[in-house]
């Protein structure tokens, strides 16, 4: 199994909140696809900066209400 990247979130939990928000209506609206979102979900993917600005955006929230750096996984 790969090792998990050290970017974790809580974009599921935010999709759920918003009105059970598909993975595919995420990336539309940021601009990514579907995989991408399921991938920076699982964290096999880190996202660009500017991804991140805009996922918590459509959420409106914080970056860093959305995106933590896990310290233990490095």
């Amino acid at each position: 199994m790969a090792k998990l990247l050290p970017i974790s979130n809580c974009i599921k939990t935010l999709r759920e909140r918003n009105g059970e928000m598909t993975q595919s209506q995420l990336g539309e609206a940021v601009g990514v696809t579907r995989q991408t979102v399921a991938a920076i979900e699982q964290r096999r993917y880190s996202p660009s900066l500017e991804t991140a600005f805009r996922i918590a955006r459509e959420f409106k929230v914080s970056i860093n209400d959305v995106f933590e750096w896990d310290e233990s996984s490095v």
